[in-house]
């Protein structure tokens, strides 16, 4: 038939120009993104280049096979179990260390975030002003951020005072740690909140006018309206909130340095860059694999579970 013939010829012209107005793109992401990974994980299976203790010579590295990998997950140097202190000792702390964050944070950031959104969701006067002024936090950038918190929980610092307390927060272990967890809570909440209520505006209000007609309470029209229909942007405001914690550095590294456990996977990443490039590569490897687990897991398992649900429901 003519008029499909040239339907089929219309949609091939269609996808060929489509495939070269997106070559640019492509090309671009794998100079960008893939050609990196690539590399580092080619270098992660070489040896780094040093002296040979059997000669006393310089050596250029060459094939380490797995050996890079097992001096972080297992903890193996030279075939011996590495000493206490050793980078590749910190891994499990590093890593410990990082989903902790990421837990706590995250949690704390989608409960205030949650709270935040509901206010800044309902009419009253000055809502634009609120809402230009929860943003504020989110815009300043993690550096200075994390100056300020310096100062805010220096032992003469406002914490301090505030509470009539004598507590050195960056020199002990748990107190850096909550430091660094309520410096990323206050910077990244409106972050949430801003993702939150877009997802609370698209919610008609005649759902809640015909809930409260059926005489359902608050509570339950938040748990039978809210939290169904907000599902999708709250699954993907806290995707987008796990993966940027699971490679915090700016917060700890300017904060503490990372002493006092507090040092996260990507400041492990750095340090050993300074050690060798080859074993930074396999440690930076191994986060990209945890951050691309964790990504996986979210849009596989529970961003497809919340479409799916989306979509069951608007077919009823």
């Amino acid at each position: 038939m003519p008029g499909r013939e040239s339907a089929d010829r219309k949609q091939i012209t269609q996808g060929r120009w489509a495939s070269v107005l997106l070559a640019p793109t492509i090309i671009l992401l794998a100079v960008v993104i893939v050609y990196p990974v690539v590399n580092a994980v080619v270098m992660s299976f070489q040896k780094d280049a040093g002296l040979d203790p059997t000669t006393g010579f310089f050596v250029q590295g060459g094939f380490a096979g797995f050996d890079n990998y097992t001096h972080w997950l297992a903890q193996q140097c030279n075939g011996a179990a590495c000493p206490p202190g050793t980078l590749g000792a910190q891994f499990w702390s590093a890593m410990g260390t990082t989903f902790l964050f990421t837990l706590v944070t995250v949690v704390l950031e989608t409960v205030l975030g949650f709270w935040m959104a509901i206010i800044m969701a309902r009419a009253f006067r000055g809502r634009s002003a609120i809402r230009a002024a929860v943003l504020v936090p989110w815009a300043i950038p993690t550096a200075v951020t994390a100056k300020l918190f310096v100062f805010v929980f220096a032992f003469e610092g406002i914490v301090n005072k505030l509470f009539g307390s004598q507590i050195l927060w960056t020199g002990s272990e748990w107190p850096a740690k909550w430091a660094i967890i309520i410096s990323d809570v206050w910077k990244t909440t409106p972050f949430m909140a801003l993702l939150i209520l877009a997802g609370l505006q698209l919610i008609p209000d005649e759902v809640y006018e015909a809930a409260k007609v059926d005489g359902a309470s608050t509570w339950q029209r938040f748990t039978q309206i809210t939290l169904p229909l907000v599902k999708p942007a709250l699954m993907v405001a806290i995707l987008f909130r796990t993966l940027d914690v699971l490679r915090m550095y700016d917060l700890p590294a300017i904060m503490t340095g990372g002493a006092n456990n507090t040092t996260t996977l990507s400041i492990l990443v750095v340090d050993q860059i300074r050690e060798g490039f080859n074993s930074a590569g396999a440690v930076s490897t191994l986060t990209f694999l945890t951050v691309f687990l964790v990504a996986f897991i979210f849009v596989r398992f529970l961003g497809a579970n919340a479409v799916g649900a989306a979509t069951s429901s608007g077919k009823k």
